[in-house]
């Protein structure tokens, strides 16, 4: 199994693997032992589409050179889903395409291959499926730290983005499926369970008896909710934080502020992309918000959830923008001072509504707009890093000479090297006495 971009991607991947095992068949690392070989792609902007068409390429190569000449290859994730009939035709090598439905059927796919059924494109359109918490599930992160989708698909109509064509309309698991595999990872020794899905903040909201839109108050005496859900988690046994991935700034209310800073168990880390700050470019981007709520936000979470750390990321180089909204940009990033943040180059993607747009920046404004962003947040980086010197934490053990704060995401954040050995999987406490780059020393 061979699976590219998000940890959205990377708990399907789990999943069919989970399929697979449950089926009675072996998963292996070494490609050339394998019968059947999975790429699952990612299609979220251009380099993501690039980066799964070389690795399905690559596999196919690789399996010539091997001794098992009826290898097959599938080909799974979002490029699969969105371009399986263009793909079917262009790579015949690939024996079978499977879509966003068919992640908990491969093993059944994997054995009617192996059987000598006839490859084809098993995709099927506007994907509704989402996992339970007995769904079968291989795990492929360390033992201590999990992804959990508590929901799938989304609604909103962001002109950049073309999710909501992949991944389908937003659709959330019921509360009692989330509580019942937090208590299972829990079980299993999972320290930090990282909540997922295109938008963590409109979870529940799609159950409601009455139509819940961006800009009506989240209120958890009409139906389930993220804040009603972290009231449960919270009275969940165990010594384990939990954090908060991909909100939208849409769809934070009071009661959810409340409830983070009340829940000991939610991590004091919010990752809320926001792309831009500029009026105009909010409304070009189709973001159901506004500058003025955004500010206000910023200010609502840093005062009521002391010591909270946020997250976001912004698109450089948008349709039609012009250098005084990017400098509004800079002035906003410098302003609010945000402890992790992320610059991507605005990409070109077939289907969505900005792609027609006219005024399209070019790949070098767009690169030299990126570099003085970047710039700008590697010397916050650097000083919020310092600050933190002389502080005592507590960390989450990833190797005994590598943790992570509560402000830390996997993979996407900063790290703690450690001057002393630790015990990987658990939590420790330590003073952070120095900085080396991004990073914190303890």
């Amino acid at each position: 199994m061979i699976s590219l971009g998000c940890a959205k991607n990377l708990v399907d991947a789990e999943i069919m693997l989970g399929s697979v095992l449950e089926r009675g068949m072996q998963i292996t690392a070494d490609a050339a032992e394998a019968d059947v070989l999975v790429v699952n792609t990612c299609a979220f902007i251009d380099s993501a589409k690039e980066e799964s068409i070389e690795a399905i390429l690559e596999a196919h190569q690789e399996r010539g050179l091997t001794s098992r000449p009826d290898q097959k290859l599938i080909v799974s994730g979002c490029m699969s889903q969105r371009f399986a009939r263009e793909l079917h035709e262009q790579m015949p090598e690939v024996d079978a395409f499977i879509g966003l439905d068919q992640v908990g059927e491969l093993g059944a796919i994997v054995e009617n291959l192996i059987g000598g059924a006839a490859g084809h494109n098993l995709v099927t359109p506007r994907p509704t499926y989402i996992p339970n918490w007995d769904t079968p599930r291989f795990r492929l992160t360390p033992a201590h730290s999990a992804y959990l989708k508590i929901a799938e698909g989304c609604n909103h109509p962001c002109s950049f983005c073309v999710i909501p064509q992949m991944r389908g309309r937003h659709r959330s698991r019921r509360p009692a499926s989330v509580l019942t595999e937090i208590r299972q990872l829990v079980a299993e020794g999972v320290k930090e369970i990282n909540l997922i899905s295109q938008d963590t903040t409109y979870y529940g909201m799609d159950l409601w008896s009455g139509k819940a839109g961006p800009r009506q108050p989240v209120d958890s005496s009409r139906g389930p909710t993220l804040a009603a859900l972290l009231r449960e988690i919270e009275q969940v046994d165990g010594d384990f934080w939990v954090r908060l991935l991909y909100t939208h700034p849409a769809h934070w209310s009071d009661e959810l502020i409340e409830t983070i800073a009340q829940c000991r168990k939610v991590a004091r880390y919010i990752d809320m992309p926001l792309q831009h700050i500029d009026e105009a470019m909010l409304d070009r981007m189709r973001r159901e918000t506004s500058r003025a709520h955004i500010e206000d936000l910023v200010v609502r979470l840093r005062t009521r959830i002391p010591g909270v750390a946020l997250r976001t990321t912004f698109i450089v180089g948008f349709p039609g923008e012009t250098e005084a909204q990017f400098e509004s940009l800079l002035e906003f990033i410098e302003r609010a001072r945000f402890e992790r943040l992320g610059v991507f180059k605005y990409s070109r993607e077939d289907g969505s509504r900005a792609a027609k747009m006219p005024e399209q920046i070019s790949p070098a404004e767009k690169n030299s707009r990126y570099r003085r962003a970047m710039t700008l947040q590697q010397k916050i980086a650097r000083e919020i890093a310092a600050a933190q010197v002389g502080r005592e934490l507590k960390l989450l053990v990833e190797q005994p000479l590598i943790a992570r704060t509560e402000a830390d995401a996997p993979e996407v954040d900063t790290r703690v090297l450690l001057l002393e050995t630790a015990t990987a999987g658990e939590f420790v406490r330590r003073k952070i006495c120095g900085t080396r780059g991004y990073d914190l020393l303890a």
